[in-house]
């Protein structure tokens, strides 16, 4: 991955606050001593600073930012420098109301919260620019500032008439003239045919929401407008120093926004990871599901490295249950971030604040005010273990397999009115299918439509139901060419515009696929069908899978039957089917199943193909591995996310390996590992 910071090693720090601090003396002081000791070599600052930064409109206190700046550059510890439009001062909202967010139901907010506002306000657009060139032109030179930290968690969408105005502009761009929107729109359905650009409106309970593609539209046209907002917030900081990178951290796998299309206007992607760990016994689940978040941001830039913005030392605030991380599990959570590619571990916050929402929020000091905590001493193991792993900083994370997963088709599919209302589970299937990838140690890039998918040789397209016909394009050459695509139930149903396809489904993909879907049986909950696996090649022959929820009932045209409905009116039908064309297959899993279907059906995947693991230690339940390579090293994380201690033959793995870390005790080639331990093998 190319390196795009001054400082070596990995990044370690926190969300740093002095603004709530200043009137006590000393606490600077305290706090640098501190990230000394932890061994934290970065701080965000200035997030939600602006009331402090600018108390009143044209009036600037920049004195107590020189000094935070100065004294962390002394001692060796470089800064995030923050934009501060994520929370607005009251004096703004009192003198400009028309910044204020409306709601769907077009009710305007009263000052507060944060992310409160109107990204559309040209009077807000005005403020932020004119605050992020102030602090620009004052520190975009500062030896201290690594990036700019553009605001904070963009979030929400605004329906003030503002926005509605610029929403129409949108269309209008789009769709040239009025007829080719009501035809793409079809809205001649229930006679909602436009005749005028003003009567349009943003989608909300109290007025349209039944038309798919304005849904769909309205939601590509705020991506659009935070993607612009964001380009105006960067802007005004990078006339002063081009070269100086930034940021704006992501929320994961976030539904508001299409994070495809926000990473176009960073020069690196950072996101914010608070998983739920000890939630239930099922860690396994949880351990995936952050796994796979974290391949979605490092994938989001390809080739660049992505950074842990915010993560809690301890345990949230907000979340339904706070729950504390069991010893070890901190080590264990920030050491994920770095095995899947992260070039840094962060935490919201470095102090607890003495007040307001988020004062009983975890953070590195608490409110005794010193590291000898639990969690001090666990923030200083991870210290210490970033430093034993500064070579691995900039390594590269390989993979062979891609998921894809496009926001557009996750907002179509949730929007659809059909199959299943009572729970479509999209984002529920696409991780089903990665866990059961990564529980083999196979590694994973998430890609869009848009991506190139040739250097690949595994494509998964759990549930397309939105298909671009240049995807489908790709496809085939991809697999004519000899690769290996896997698709499901659900898939190719509508174009772009969110319009069905009259070619049969899986629409485009039909070909390649080699089966027409005719039907799809949607069942209750509790009702199941069964799939007998037919297949002499089938590694479990002699199983019976269950299956749940939505049953495809389709048609062989080429394809091979792998496996057949057991029961209801489509007994004896395919349900698994596997289609060569050219050089390559195609599969198609036809109803949803349960992870053990899954889990057999990629080994046997993995198998047939020679789908490589990222190493040959047989892991033992609980166990997993990802593998960083650089220069001839592979440095293979073997993360342990059981409640129990497991023990690694390290034997299996060819050539000697060398623990960095010894967070676990050898005998020879055996390694025990604790419960939610972690530990990092070089390989040479």
């Amino acid at each position: 991955m190319r390196n795009v910071f001054s400082v070596p090693g990995f990044l370690h720090g926190a969300d740093y606050n002095p603004d709530q601090w200043l009137h006590q003396p000393g606490i600077i002081e305290q706090d640098i001593a501190m990230m000394k000791e932890a061994r934290c070599n970065v701080m965000s600052v200035g997030i939600f600073s602006w009331s402090t930064l600018e108390p009143e409109e044209g009036r600037y206190q920049f004195a107590w930012l020189d000094e935070v700046l100065d004294k962390l550059y002394a001692n060796g510890i470089s800064v995030f420098l923050a934009t501060p439009s994520g929370a607005r001062p009251a004096w703004v909202s009192e003198k400009y109301p028309e910044v204020l967010r409306t709601n769907s139901d077009r009710t305007r907010n009263l000052h507060g919260e944060r992310h409160n506002h109107c990204y559309s306000s040209p009077a807000y657009l005005r403020l932020t620019g004119k605050i992020n060139a102030q602090l620009a032109r004052r520190y975009a030179n500062h030896p201290a500032v690594l990036a700019w930290h553009i605001s904070n968690e963009y979030g929400g969408e605004c329906h003030c008439e503002i926005c509605q105005e610029s929403f129409r502009g949108w269309l209008k761009e789009k769709y040239q003239s009025l007829e080719n929107l009501n035809r793409r729109w079809w809205s001649t359905f229930w006679s909602h045919e436009y005749s005028s650009w003003s009567q349009i409106h943003s989608p909300g309970p109290l007025g349209e929401q039944s038309v798919h593609a304005l849904n769909l539209d309205w939601r590509r046209f705020v991506t659009e407008q935070v993607a612009l907002f964001c380009r105006h917030e960067i802007e005004a900081v990078k006339s002063f120093n081009p070269a100086l990178p930034a940021t704006t951290n992501f929320h994961g796998a976030f539904y508001d926004y299409d994070y495809w299309r926000l990473a176009q206007e960073i020069d690196f992607v950072s996101w914010d990871s608070y998983p739920e760990w000890h939630q239930s016994r099922d860690q396994q689940a949880l351990a995936s599901y952050t796994a796979f978040t974290f391949d979605l941001m490092r994938s989001l830039k390809p080739g660049l490295p992505f950074l842990l913005m915010e993560s809690t030392p301890g345990a949230t605030n907000w979340q339904p249950i706070s729950k504390l991380k069991k010893p070890g599990m901190h080590l264990l959570s920030a050491l994920q971030a770095v095995a899947h590619g992260s070039g840094s571990v962060q935490y919201f916050q470095w102090r607890k604040s003495r007040g307001s929402s988020e004062k009983l929020h975890g953070a590195v000091v608490d409110h005794v005010g010193h590291l000898n905590t639990r969690v001090g001493q666990d923030v200083k193991q991870v210290g210490a273990a970033l430093e034993k792993l500064a070579d691995a900083a900039g390594s590269d994370y390989r993979a062979e397999v891609a998921i894809v997963y496009d926001w557009d088709n996750r907002w179509a599919v949730n929007d659809a009115a059909g199959p299943r209302n009572s729970g479509i589970k999209f984002e529920e299937t696409v991780h089903k299918h990665y866990q059961a990838l990564w529980q083999q140690n196979i590694q994973v890039d998430i890609v869009s439509q848009r991506a190139d998918i040739s250097r690949y040789r595994l494509i998964v397209a759990p549930m397309l139901y939105m298909v671009n016909a240049a995807f489908a394009d790709r496809v085939n050459q991809f697999v004519a060419a000899g690769g290996i695509f896997i698709a499901t139930y659900w898939s190719g149903i509508v174009n772009e515009d969110d319009l069905c396809y009259t070619t049969g489904f899986p629409g485009p993909l039909r070909e390649v696929l080699g089966i027409w879907s005719e039907e799809i049986d949607s069942l209750y909950d509790g009702e199941t069908n069964q799939i007998k696996m037919t297949a002499a090649s089938w590694g479990n022959a002699t199983r019976d899978y269950t299956c749940l929820e939505l049953c495809d009932l389709i048609h062989t045209e080429g394809a091979e039957v792998l496996g057949v409905y057991q029961q209801d009116f489509y007994q004896g039908r395919p349900a698994v089917t596997r289609h060569r064309y050219g050089k390559g297959e195609a599969y198609y899993l036809a109803a949803r199943t349960g992870s053990d279907f899954l889990t057999d059906f990629y080994q046997t995947i993995a198998g047939t193909h020679g789908l490589s693991a990222c190493t040959t230690l047989r892991l033992p339940g609980g166990a997993v591995a990802t593998v960083r390579e650089q220069d001839g090293k592979r440095y293979i994380f073997v993360q342990n996310f059981s409640d129990r201690p497991v023990t690694l033959d390290l034997a299996q793995e060819a050539g000697p390996l060398e623990a960095l870390l010894n967070t676990g005790e050898r005998q020879e080639q055996q390694y025990a590992l604790p419960a939610f331990g972690v530990e990092v093998f070089l390989a040479e």
